[in-house]
Parts: C-alpha cells; structure tokens; sequence
C-alpha cells in the first residue's frame, strides 16, 4: 500500500509542475447530484428500476410458467429418462408455452400501459397499476377461493366479498399455490400409465426368475415405445394449453 501511494505521488507532482510552468490546466470533473430535478420523479424511477429487478420473478411466479415447468419435469421423470430432455429445453418450451397462453394478457399490457407511458400521456404509477390489473385478472382466472380463504384464516381478517378486493400480496401466493396443486395433479395422471408398465415388467421378470435384473432398465423402452405411439408431447401440450381455459 506505501509502494502504490509513492508511485502516485511520484507520477503526480511532475505532471503539476509541468502545468504550471507551461501554464495549462488539467481537466477537471463536475458532479451533479441531481440538481434541477424534481424528487418525486427520482422516486418514481427508483420505483421503476426496483420493479424491473423483480421482473424475472414476476414472470415466473405470476404467469402459467410454474404449472408448465413442473408438469414436464413430472413428465421427465415419469419416463425415467433422467437428464433428456435437458433442463434448458424444457424452461426454453415452458417460456414458449408461456408466451403463447400469456399473449392476451401482454397484449393488453402493451395496449394499456406500455404505449401509454411512452406516449406520455400516464405516468409511471398509472402504468404500474394497469399492469397489476391485467396479471390481477389472468390470476383471478386460476387461483382457487380456499388458497385464497387460506391467507385470511392466518392474518384473522375477514374475506373479501369479490376477488377484485382481494390485496395483491394475498393474491401472488394463493395463485402460485394453487398452480403447484394443479400441477400436481396433471403429473399423479402422468405416472400412472408408466406406473402400471413398470408393474407389468416387474411381474414378468419375477416370473420368469430374473429377480437380479432391474425391472427400470428393461421398461425404458417400453415407455419411450408408447410414448411415441401415443404422440405423447402433442397430448401433453395439448392438455396444458386445455387447462388454462
């Protein structure tokens, strides 16, 4: 640390004394803490940046992302293929996924919100609040009133007449809630027909006495065969799509 402060003490003082003799100036460097702005406006772009670091967040959490996501991993696991298909294809189809059943809700955004505010014509707070109601209305659509009540039995408040009166910090968790339970659900359907293979498989191998042959090994291409005789990507889309309407 000595060395560092003597070199620049040493590589500054020339540079003075040639200014002074050759009268010159160095360059100089004027800061401006925000003079001639207003605080309010500095309020609303620190609000602005806080919500676009959340942004990740709220399109994982307040979109259809999670349901899709967790119903192909069960599906993944279901087949008994481990890694295939890889976990980047499955978030890049889920967001594709999401991008397609979430496209009248972004729509609506865009119309509302976003050319508003560029056009100036609604401030930051105005396109905050129109973009809350239109994930507020996407999320009414899934979320189930006892996820909802769930929250309300904890804070001993009482409910609320309408869901539009439902607070939205009330409403994010009861949503992702009941997205996993729905999830869940469409993934205990998925493994039944893989369970049932793997059990016939099982029988047969203990019948015919290769009780040391893992019965998980012989029935992985048995379930990739009715996989893909079923086309079982098209139905499993296909019923995720289903479920959103």
């Amino acid at each position: 640390m000595f060395k560092r402060l003597l070199f620049l003490l040493f590589l500054l003082v020339p540079l003075e004394i040639f200014a002074q003799s050759s009268n010159l100036g160095l360059p100089g460097l004027s800061l401006n803490f925000g003079k001639g702005l207003d605080l309010v406006d500095t309020i609303e772009v620190l609000l602005l940046f806080t919500v676009l670091t959340m942004a990740p967040a709220i399109l994982i959490l307040c979109t259809c992302f999670t349901r899709i996501v967790v119903v192909l991993s069960f599906m993944r696991q279901a087949i008994g293929t481990q890694n295939l298909p890889p976990n980047q294809l499955i978030i890049g189809l889920s967001m594709f996924l999401s991008l397609f059943i979430m496209q009248p809700t972004g729509k609506e955004i865009y119309d509302k919100a976003i050319v508003p505010y560029m056009n100036k014509s609604i401030n930051t707070t105005q396109a905050l609040t129109s973009i809350e109601l239109s994930f507020r209305k996407f999320m009414s659509k899934q979320v189930r009133k006892a996820d909802i009540a769930l929250f309300y039995d904890i804070t001993n408040k009482p409910a609320p007449n309408t869901i539009k009166d439902v607070p939205i910090h009330f409403l994010i968790p009861a949503f992702i809630i009941s997205e996993l339970k729905t999830a869940f659900q469409i993934g205990f359907l998925l493994y039944i027909p893989f369970l049932i293979l793997d059990m016939v498989i099982a029988s047969v191998l203990m019948a015919m006495g290769m009780m040391m042959l893992p019965p998980v090994v012989v029935s992985l291409p048995f379930k990739l065969l009715l996989f893909v005789l079923v086309d079982g990507w098209r139905l499993i889309t296909g019923s995720i799509l289903r479920s959103f309407n």
